[in-house]
């Protein structure tokens, strides 16, 4: 097997210094023919590739973008990381994936991994525990290293950079109004704690949907989720918890869940107790990914537009790179759309 390569080899095995090493394999006339033809043939004989890192750090780009999600199956982020790659691959960047599994140290681990060299700069959406503790250092020490940073769906004020978002609290209001607009008087909402952003924010939207409407806002009718991921004993223990709801106030008739699991969550409880979705039990969710398509029935849902928001995170962070004058940050709205499917009725009751 032949010797592994570098350029301080091929100087030291020619007699030549590195620089004129470095110049006769980009074929530069300042270096004489003769050492030309023999750096070439020497690196051709031993399979000589220059390095792409040390060459992006002296040419100070990579042509990389890392992304930082906080989970992979999220059907959600699985259609930004689409949209990502669409965008980055017909500018040639290449695209470096990073999974929190919503853990702090780990965003900050993955995020200090990349920068070794390897990343321009970075599109993220932040973990939970990030958001629950505030610690925000790492984002900050990155952008004292001049590597610009897009956030996308969970963002926070306390780091000024380019954020690509929904408005939160008016899906929220759009899909308890279309509660309140098919007849729902007593509307369950399933929700995140408050350290969540985009959950405070729906959960907001949920008020505001109430209060337009002269209903009665009631603390018994909302249910808070801490960690919720996919074992059978939080499904279990979130179902327990909508019984119990349900136990006491057997009468409501719609259910607004700010994520997509919440909402089928609901479904199954209501499958359960023997509740006729949609027609004396209407359910809506949040994030149109596989659940919502294939629940049943099928789950009527708020899209984010997932893809779309990837391509503009991409377009956004890729303009910040190759524009030599300094942009303004901004933030950019992705406009959500209802998906009306079998959960929810396609007409009021007029009597109850």
């Amino acid at each position: 097997m032949k010797p592994k390569m570098t350029l301080k080899k091929i100087a030291s095995e020619l007699g030549l210094s590195i620089s004129t090493v470095s110049k006769a394999l980009k074929d530069d006339k300042d270096i004489s023919q003769e050492n030309r033809d023999k750096v070439q043939a020497f690196a051709k004989f031993y399979n000589y590739r220059p390095n792409s890192i040390a060459l992006s750090l002296k040419n100070k780009k990579t042509k990389t973008i890392g992304v930082i999600i906080p989970e992979i199956v999220h059907h959600f982020f699985a259609k930004v990381i689409s949209g990502i790659e669409e965008v980055a691959n017909s500018k040639e960047y290449n695209v470096i994936i990073g999974v929190t599994n919503e853990s702090l140290d780990k965003e900050a681990i993955n995020m200090e991994m990349l920068i070794d060299g390897s990343i321009d700069g970075f599109i993220i959406s932040l973990s939970k525990e990030t958001l629950l503790k505030q610690n925000y250092i790492h984002l900050q020490e990155i952008q004292n290293r001049n590597i610009p940073i897009v956030m996308f769906d969970r963002v926070v004020d306390d780091i000024v950079c380019d954020k690509i978002i929904v408005d939160d609290r008016e899906a929220g209001q759009m899909a308890v109004q279309k509660l309140v607009d098919i007849g729902c008087k007593k509307i369950l909402l399933l929700t995140t704690m408050d350290y969540l952003n985009i959950g405070r924010l729906r959960t907001e939207g949920y008020k505001d949907a109430l209060d337009i409407n002269g209903i009665e806002y009631n603390e018994d009718l909302v249910i808070k989720i801490g960690e919720l991921g996919d074992s059978d004993e939080e499904q279990r223990s979130l179902e327990d918890r909508i019984n119990k709801v349900f136990d006491k106030h057997p009468d409501i008739d719609g259910i607004f869940g700010v994520n997509e699991i919440y909402a089928v969550t609901a479904l199954n409880v209501a499958r359960m107790r023997g509740l006729n979705v949609p027609d004396a039990l209407s359910v809506i969710g949040f994030s149109d990914g596989i659940l919502s398509k294939y629940a049943r029935p099928h789950l009527t849902t708020v899209s984010q537009h997932g893809f779309q928001i990837g391509e503009l995170a991409a377009q956004t962070l890729i303009d910040r790179l190759e524009k030599e004058e300094e942009l303004p940050f901004t933030t950019q709205l992705i406009k959500t759309e209802l998906i009306i499917r079998d959960s929810t009725r396609s007409t009021p009751i007029l009597s109850k």
